[in-house]
């Protein structure tokens, strides 16, 4: 028995070493087959110690990749690889030890063909001084489009890598305004008195202009029609990169601290919905289920927005709002897809902490799943509780605007978390009274539909935006009826907004007549409406009356915070009162082409009878009480505020 085991032993360990040679021969055999692998991009590039998102799953974009490992390094612990069929992609999740120090690792990342080194970096958690701060009603918001507003940096008009883009005499070309630009009109933002800086999207853009002429004849479903570049940022290619006719990630961190140093509040503007049509991901997605659809095949988006908010919506219109491509050319990201949403989660963080900013403002919001709001929204929060996230839903019935405002669990069980949206209803109410000279009460009756929104204080409003033609395109607009709606706006309740240019009357038609360039903002230009002496008499009546505006709303709490009660509505004049902490302010307008002579009782009114109110906007009309009554006279197509305690 002795003897047979250890035969039996003898010819174990042969065999044993003999799979062993024949193994190595086969893995060199493979490894003499296989290429080497080559990572081209990691994304995201770095990350923070302590911070709330941990592990943080990282995508590796290269080639060869097929069997990947990675090693794991100093303070930072690697899961498992995995791999997509074509070798292209790997999806590996890495945690940063809470007492990792900061600074560069290096990742070995093996494959049969080879290894390869990743670089990676571990950041020390940003203080949030001064950062991360949200926005409130205490606040303007200023929105400019970069390369419409300023050209600081000659240098990257026409950069190397993206030629032949840029053309001031082409709308729909790169005009060369920049971050740099930005930088250097922060002390015009200042002066004129907002409070945060809404930037349209920097991300790298599309960096040959052919690409969309090759995709529309390859597909002949572009309704394009004509050469164009992604000037407004809405097209990315590259979600952690900085569109290179902008600058770059340096610059813009020294926008972000440069605005927050001065008071101005930085809000970025965010594209989780779709990305253009020449990202790398449309021809070699990350998963099969990356995207909603293929460039062969997808469906069109039919913006049917209603089909969201109601329980039983029809079927294919519901799944054409929420997977259909916008314009049938921008390809629809599928958030369902765990790592499409998770991707997008931490891209937002990165942003975030990045550069120190404020607030997000998230693009087309209906059109993506209600779910990944709520993940994204506590994502974010969780991380940064202060930090203020704003969404487009873009219609005029405050009661399906209001449907996407979180804070309330909806009949489909989420709350989205969305802190406010903007108040398209009363900007088109606005829009009626005061460009179109519809009667007053169109105003009250918007600001009646305010018990649909959770809350409707915080809504962002505005008379105009980069999607919709200037204030002063509509047919029977003016300078005086712009600032009526200007005394409407920045005294009613929420959070005002300012269109770059509307503050000095510019005027423009629909897209892209209505993203002129700021005059004064680029070489050559024959005026210079940032600077007092370069406006004309025009501008200069709109932007004193705007400053002085926000000079009072700075000044007066009730115009920020107040409890709102209209007062008077009639055909052509509209008058409101606003208290908070025992001041009272309120605001008369008259839109008509008669003065107005208007009785208010002091006690419906919630006026203190006798009490003087002096006017502090234009002093065109008094507010006279006597025994109960405030008597106002206003001249025609004019506005006043009162108080009755300083500012």
């Amino acid at each position: 028995m002795t003897t047979t085991a250890s035969k039996q032993k003898v010819m174990a360990k042969a065999i044993s070493q003999a799979a062993a040679v024949l193994f190595a021969s086969a893995v060199l055999c493979v490894s003499a087959l296989a290429a080497p692998p080559v990572v081209s991009k990691v994304e995201p590039p770095n990350w923070w110690i302590g911070h709330s998102w941990n592990p943080v799953r990282v995508l590796l974009e290269g080639r060869n990749l097929a069997g990947a490992q990675l090693l794991p390094t100093a303070g930072l612990a690697v899961g498992e690889a995995k791999v997509t069929t074509n070798g292209n992609w790997v999806f590996v999740d890495l945690t940063i030890a809470t007492d990792a120090k900061p600074g560069l690792r290096v990742l070995t990342l093996t494959t049969p063909g080879g290894s390869t080194v990743i670089p990676f970096e571990v950041l020390r958690r940003p203080s949030a001084k001064g950062r991360f701060q949200g926005f409130s009603p205490d606040d303007v918001i200023y929105l400019a489009m970069p390369d419409r507003f300023a050209n600081g940096d000659l240098w990257n008009d026409d950069p190397a890598i993206s030629p032949g883009m840029f053309d001031r005499t082409k709308p729909r070309h790169y005009h060369g305004g920049d971050l740099t630009g930005v930088v250097q009109q922060l002390p015009y933002l200042q002066h004129l008195g907002v409070t945060a800086l809404w930037l349209t999207p920097w991300y790298d853009n599309v960096n040959h202009l052919n690409q969309r002429e090759k995709y529309t004849a390859d597909n002949q479903r572009s309704k394009v029609g004509r050469p164009s570049t992604d000037y407004h940022g809405y097209g990315a290619v590259d979600f952690y990169g900085v569109e290179e006719h902008f600058g770059d990630l340096t610059t813009l961190r020294e926008l972000v601290k440069a605005a927050q140093r001065r008071g101005l509040k930085v809000i970025q503007d965010q594209v989780a919905n779709h990305t253009s049509p020449y990202h790398r991901w449309a021809t070699n997605s990350p998963t099969p289920t990356w995207y909603n659809g293929t460039v062969e095949n997808h469906l069109e988006n039919n913006w049917q927005t209603w089909t969201i908010a109601e329980p039983n919506p029809p079927a294919d219109k519901f799944k054409a709002t929420l997977d259909g491509w916008f314009i049938n050319l921008l390809p629809d990201l599928n958030q369902n897809d765990p790592e499409t949403g998770t991707y997008l989660i931490q891209n937002s963080l990165w942003w975030i902490n990045q550069t120190g900013l404020d607030a997000v403002r998230q693009d087309t919001l209906p059109y993506v799943p209600r779910a990944h709001w709520s993940r994204w929204t506590a994502a974010l929060k969780r991380e940064h509780p202060r930090l203020a996230i704003l969404g487009e839903m873009w219609d005029g019935n405050p009661k399906l605007v209001s449907f996407f405002q979180g804070g309330r669990k909806a009949f489909d069980g989420v709350d989205t978390g969305v802190d406010t949206l903007f108040d398209f209803p009363l900007c088109y109410a606005i829009r009626d009274v005061f460009a179109k000279r519809q009667p007053m009460r169109r105003l009250s009756e918007t600001l009646s539909a305010d018990t649909n929104y959770v809350n409707p204080r915080v809504l962002v409003t505005f008379l105009g935006l980069h999607d919709i033609p200037r204030f002063l395109s509509e047919k029977d607009a003016d300078v005086t009826g712009l600032n009526l709606a200007y005394t409407f706006l920045l005294t009613v309740r929420g959070t005002p907004l300012i269109y770059y240019g509307d503050e000095v009357a510019m005027s423009g038609g629909g897209d892209p007549d209505n993203r002129r360039d700021f005059p004064g903002g680029f070489p050559g230009d024959p005026q210079n409406a940032f600077n007092a002496g370069g406006r004309t008499p025009e501008q200069a009546k709109v932007f004193n009356h705007v400053q002085r505006l926000l000079q009072l709303r700075h000044g007066l709490e009730p115009l920020r915070r107040g409890e709102l009660k209209v007062v008077h509505t009639s055909r052509d004049a509209w008058a409101c009162v606003r208290k908070a902490r025992g001041q009272t302010a309120l605001i008369v307008i008259n839109n008509g082409i008669q003065s107005l002579d208007l009785e208010l009782a002091a006690s419906s009114a919630g006026l203190v009878p006798d009490r003087r109110l002096r006017e502090r906007l234009e002093g065109k009309g008094k507010a006279m009480p006597s025994e109960g009554i405030f008597r106002i006279s206003l001249p025609p197509r004019s506005s006043e505020i009162y108080s009755d305690r300083g500012g």
